[in-house]
């Protein structure tokens, strides 16, 4: 018994590191993208955006052992929105590696020219 025990916790630790991570990586990419991008996209401000992952990413620290909880799938909630909606729209705009429009790149409707 004491092993299943042991085994569950560790899935629930590994749990609760991948979730930290994931509102981390929203926290990072949120931080990265310039304040108007958000506007251009159709999106919440900044600020907003910052505000929710930020809470997430607190969250989510405190509740690595406990990730399954009320808060803990909240957090994962809030990163997850940013990442699978507001990200893609912003990304367009710039403000991180791989964003359309800087640097001098072209692009055009399929892809750089």
């Amino acid at each position: 018994m004491e092993l299943l025990s042991n085994l569950q916790n560790g899935v629930l630790l590994i749990l609760g590191i991948a979730a930290f991570a994931l509102e981390l990586w929203a926290l990072i990419d949120v931080l990265r993208r310039p304040a108007g991008a958000f506007v251009a996209a159709g999106k919440r401000t900044k600020t907003f955006w910052t505000a929710i992952v930020a809470v997430a990413a607190a969250v989510g620290f405190v509740s690595i052992f406990s990730v399954l909880g009320i808060f803990g799938v909240i957090a994962v909630v809030g990163a997850a929105v940013y990442l699978a909606d507001v990200r893609p729209a912003v990304r367009q705009y710039g403000g991180g590696p791989r964003g359309g429009g800087q640097g001098g790149r072209n692009q055009g409707p399929y892809g750089p020219w």
